[in-house]
């Protein structure tokens, strides 16, 4: 929060990280986390210790491109010299692409109007050594067709209660309702991406969309099974959720 101090400047940061040895984004009692890792970093070029906001959490093993964060501090040089100084120490897993001051206003999560997801599959086969880490690999070869079918039965403004995964009662008090403004599936070779983009989205929504995708893709769900799922309103085993590895956030909209 900006105090009555003048100095102090709330930054704007996009960072870029591989999640696959971290216990997701926000900070945990058990397991290091990006959070925490930029945190402490943080700590140490200011000699204060600093708390960082997030555009939103990401799941253990989830990896980002584009997640934004902002902070509040004191800092008497220029952005470039700042983003040099976050730089070094920081983990080769962890790389901090972008600062620069903006009004106390911001805000990482509540100024955010969207974000867009990719998520990565080799299937038929599986992926080299080089992608496997940010790729769910599969034997079975998907029906794209059908796949993007139901896609496009996902996009709009719907409930997506059936499509998040929010443990106990948690669901109750939140809005399920979201917009998915696309979804598109491009394939080269035997890779697939699915490009998800939308008004924000629940806890393991984008997994579990992608879960209920692939699984038109192998025939255990058809295209029309998917309005029918939105419309009951409830998580049933109907719906898996893919694995982290092949999900990456992209970009954060503001």
């Amino acid at each position: 929060m900006i105090t009555s101090d003048s100095k102090i400047q709330r930054w704007k940061c996009t960072v870029a990280y591989d999640g696959t040895a971290f216990a997701g984004w926000q900070i945990q009692p058990n397991g290091e986390t990006v959070q925490s890792v930029i945190e402490a970093r943080l700590s140490e070029v200011f000699k204060t210790p600093i708390d960082i906001t997030g555009s939103g959490r990401t799941d253990s093993g989830v990896h980002a491109r584009g997640q934004v964060f902002h902070f509040d501090a004191h800092w008497a040089h220029d952005a470039q010299k700042l983003l040099t100084a976050m730089r070094i120490g920081l983990p080769p897993t962890i790389q901090i692409l972008t600062a620069k001051k903006v009004p106390a206003t911001f805000h990482a999560r509540f100024s955010a109007k969207g974000k867009t997801y990719h998520y990565h599959i080799c299937h038929g086969g599986f992926a080299d050594p080089f992608t496997q880490a940010f790729t769910w690999s599969m034997a079975r070869t998907l029906d794209v067709a059908a796949m993007r079918k139901a896609a496009k039965l996902l996009v709009g403004t719907h409930d997506f209660r059936a499509f998040t995964a929010i443990p106990g009662s948690g669901i109750e008090k939140e809005d399920t309702v979201r917009t998915v403004r696309r979804i598109d599936i491009t394939t080269r070779g035997p890779r697939l991406r699915i490009d998800v983009e939308g008004n924000g989205f629940l806890y393991k929504m984008v997994r579990s969309l992608t879960g209920a995708l692939v699984d038109v893709g192998v025939g255990r769900l058809t295209p029309d099974d998917i309005p029918v799922i939105l419309a009951s309103q409830v998580r049933t085993q109907r719906v898996f959720t893919a694995p982290p590895q092949g999900l990456c956030l992209v970009k954060v909209f503001y």
